[in-house]
């Protein structure tokens, strides 16, 4: 895999933060900025630091953490995020309320602090934080979410004005300490140096005289031309234990007395249990008990497969309910039809209608985009222990606080005997930002006298998952005598996740992930009207999903500009330069991605070469894709893509988070689907929700744009590109234009 630092061209184009604008979070409100400093318990040096959040009490200043690690009332301070802790040996122990699942935050959030803290590196401890919305809100999400994208963007300027906050701190105890002026010294390596007397001193020896001073203000961040670690290659901190098997993954959770309960859930969604033999389950060497909750039964054993055989062995009556008979052409039709109602208008510059009036052309589109399954490498999982005076979870959630309020709501118990114990995530993908495995784990564990650990199979994992959205896009634009588009009509129809998961982002019939991309388009387009119904797929349950938005709306608009490409018979990598004009960073990534896959040169018969360009999540990307077509089978065989993601922290990240992203988006493209009949999801495993195959993996080239701006998110921008890129490039080996997805259900005649 190659990997280059270009430098990107002057100006910048505005991002929109979508749906966490939506809920009441601006970039200028991110920014800001408070500390607060005290002693550690045990002693040491316990460093706050804030960001403002949506609570009312938040904005009253009434919680702020004290010296002791306890909040405390203190007008005018924000209660802190994340805190950093030296303690007297020069450790520096750094609690992040972002979750590990892969994308290095674990990594990328300590380099921040080492950087301006002058540390190495491998001296910083990450803690995972505690569940607690007031001290650990991410303003760009609304809540203590890991997700979005957000976590370098959420982090990087608190994150190094708290390092910086410390050094300087520790700094001016030393100063103190030799009676010198605290200008002549520096940090350095964990220590602060004299020069002019030659004298050093640690961290450590510093922390209790450092305690006691009070924070500096508006501390210096270092130039970046200073930075000794951002933007260096470092190696994952993370790597080694999850080499040697070290590392606790929610499915790794062994504690004393700990039974293992298997699933069964009503296949019909919104069915419910009727009734239940487990006559032969109970005979079965290892079961201990049969327990039944509303939708599902659960067999309690001593071990895993006892609990498996157990479940295999019950007779089951369900009641399949209003869902009964759902199929996918009752959701189809339901989306078409809805289709033909005006929605809630997400944007309108212009006349659009007008301007299609004076059109030479219209060009008129209907894209669709399957539900789809999250299939995480590791399958549901929660292992709970219910007692009269508390409760404990253990699992991998990107949304610890809203884990307790589900324990909290199934058990009756305050939310303070509530304890999660949170883990490393096997890949999330959106699937954690729900809570619905912790909710039914809990009812289990009410009935369960020691800690039960339930574990989800892959069958269980696919045919009840909580789904990306089935979108149906109508689209259509109008084109000058140049094939130039002067309107555009974009009509989004699906189902509002923000408005079940974050009620207060869903605002004027507008679900802001729903639209994102649609409504932000980089292109230079004078008559624009985009339009969202939400139109709910009646019993099926609907998730946030890699890139949710930014995935459904860049395949449409990248695949509708390719159409409009076609129609004025111009190249489409022509076609976006020319509208690229008012989007130079857009411009930039696009020309760096083709000049690198050889744009325009000849390909071999049988295959093609598609492009797609996005701007999300605040980065910039371009895609380039080439593909070979045999008998309705797809083989990719490369991949150049070019990011502008703002100031990178670690390019080993940014590179593995982009051929991750890729290749997840690859494998949705091709393969995957979930299709619904009589209420009940078709498949069930990887036998039929295909996997991309190492061997059908293509090489991979990342290009990371050289870029002062403020960094963007990169953990779904490769997925949510990938999907038009392809089909574009199936369109030129074919000539046939793909509509729907996944491609594998729509080349066979080819």
């Amino acid at each position: 895999m190659s990997q280059g630092l270009l430098d990107s061209q002057n100006g910048a184009h505005a991002s929109k933060a979508g749906a966490r604008a939506a809920a009441g979070f601006s970039r200028r409100s991110f920014l800001k900025f408070g500390v607060t400093v005290g002693a550690a318990a045990g002693g040491g040096l316990l460093l706050g630091f804030s960001m403002p959040a949506a609570s009312q009490d938040q904005k009253a200043g009434k919680s702020v953490i004290g010296g002791d690690g306890v909040e405390t009332p203190q007008s005018g301070v924000f209660a802190p995020n994340a805190f950093i802790q030296i303690d007297t040996a020069g450790k520096v122990t750094l609690v992040v309320p972002k979750v590990e699942m892969g994308q290095g935050v674990y990594t990328s959030i300590p380099m921040l602090i080492a950087e301006e803290l002058e540390v190495p590196l491998d001296t910083i401890t990450i803690d995972h934080a505690p569940p607690n919305e007031k001290l650990f809100m991410d303003p760009l999400l609304g809540g203590q979410l890991t997700g979005g994208s957000t976590s370098i963007r959420y982090a990087w300027e608190p994150m190094r004005k708290a390092g910086a906050t410390a050094r300087t701190i520790l700094i001016s105890a030393a100063a103190q300490q030799w009676q010198v002026d605290p200008a002549s010294c520096h940090a350095e390596a964990g220590q602060v140096i004299h020069e002019a007397s030659k004298r050093s001193i640690g961290y450590g020896q510093l922390v209790t005289a450092a305690a006691g001073l009070p924070a500096p203000q508006n501390v210096k961040l270092k130039d970046p031309k200073d930075f000794k670690l951002i933007g260096t290659a470092v190696k994952r901190l993370d790597s080694p234990e999850k080499v040697d098997g070290t590392a606790m993954f929610g499915l790794d959770v062994r504690v004393p007395d700990m039974v293992y309960a298997a699933i069964a859930n009503c296949p019909v969604f919104g069915g419910t249990l009727a009734s239940v033999d487990d006559t032969n389950a109970k005979k079965i060497p290892g079961v201990r008990q049969v327990i039944k909750i509303d939708n599902a039964v659960a067999v309690i054993g001593d071990h895993t497969w006892a609990a498996k055989r157990g479940v295999q062995a019950l007779v089951i009556k369900w009641n399949d309910g209003a869902g009964a008979n759902l199929s996918m052409k009752q959701i189809v039709d339901d989306l078409a039809n809805a289709s033909q109602r005006d929605g809630a208008v997400a944007r309108k510059d212009g006349d659009v209608g007008n301007a299609f009036s004076n059109a030479k052309t219209r060009v008129d589109a209907v894209y669709q985009q399957p539900f789809l399954a999250h299939a995480t490498m590791e399958p549901i999982n929660c292992t709970v222990h219910v007692r009269p005076d508390g409760c404990d979870v253990w699992l991998g959630s990107q949304v610890p606080t809203r884990v307790v309020d589900a324990a909290a709501a199934v058990t009756g118990l305050p939310a303070d005997k509530i304890v999660v114990h949170n883990h490393l995530i096997g890949g999330g993908f959106g699937r954690r930002l729900e809570f619905d495995m912790v909710t039914q784990a809990v009812k289990v564990a009410k009935q369960v006298s020691t800690p039960v650990k339930v574990v989800w199979t892959r069958e269980e994992d696919i045919q009840h998952d909580m789904y990306r959205p089935y979108y149906y896009d109508k689209i259509s634009a109008g084109l000058d005598a140049n094939g130039k588009p002067v309107a555009w009509q974009h009509r989004i129809v699906g189902s509002s996740i923000l408005a079940r998961f974050a009620p207060p982002a869903f605002k004027n019939g507008i679900d802001p992930d729903a639209v994102e991309v649609a409504s932000d388009l980089p292109y230079d387009l004078p008559n624009q009207l985009i339009d969202y119904v939400r139109q709910e797929p009646r019993t099926v349950p609907t998730a946030f999903w890699r890139g949710v938005g930014p995935t459904r709306g860049t395949f449409v608009v990248e695949s509708f500009i390719d159409e409009l490409a076609a129609q004025a018979k111009v190249d489409p990598v022509k076609y976006r330069q020319d509208l690229l004009g008012k989007t130079p960073r857009a411009l930039n990534v696009l020309n760096v991605a083709t000049q690198a896959a050889n744009w325009g040169s000849a390909v071999p018969k049988g295959q093609g070469r598609g492009v797609s360009v996005m701007h999300a999540f605040g980065s910039f990307f371009a895609i380039v894709v080439d593909v070979a077509v045999e008998q309705g089978e797809v083989a990719v065989k490369h991949v150049t893509c070019a990011v502008d993601c703002g100031m990178v922290v670690n390019p080993n990240t940014v590179e593995a988070q982009v051929q991750g992203g890729i290749i997840f988006g690859i494998t949705a493209a091709l393969y995957s689907e979930i299709t619904i009949k009589d209420g009940r999801v078709e498949q069930n495993n990887f036998t039929d929700y295909r996997m991309l195959r190492i061997d059908q993996t293509p090489p991979i080239d990342v290009h990371i744009v050289k870029s002062g701006e403020a960094p963007g998110g990169i953990g779904e921008p490769g997925t949510a590109a990938l999907a038009p890129a392809l089909t574009n490039a199936i369109y030129a080996a074919t000539g046939k234009r793909l509509r729907q997805l996944p491609v594998g259900s729509q080349l066979q005649t080819v």
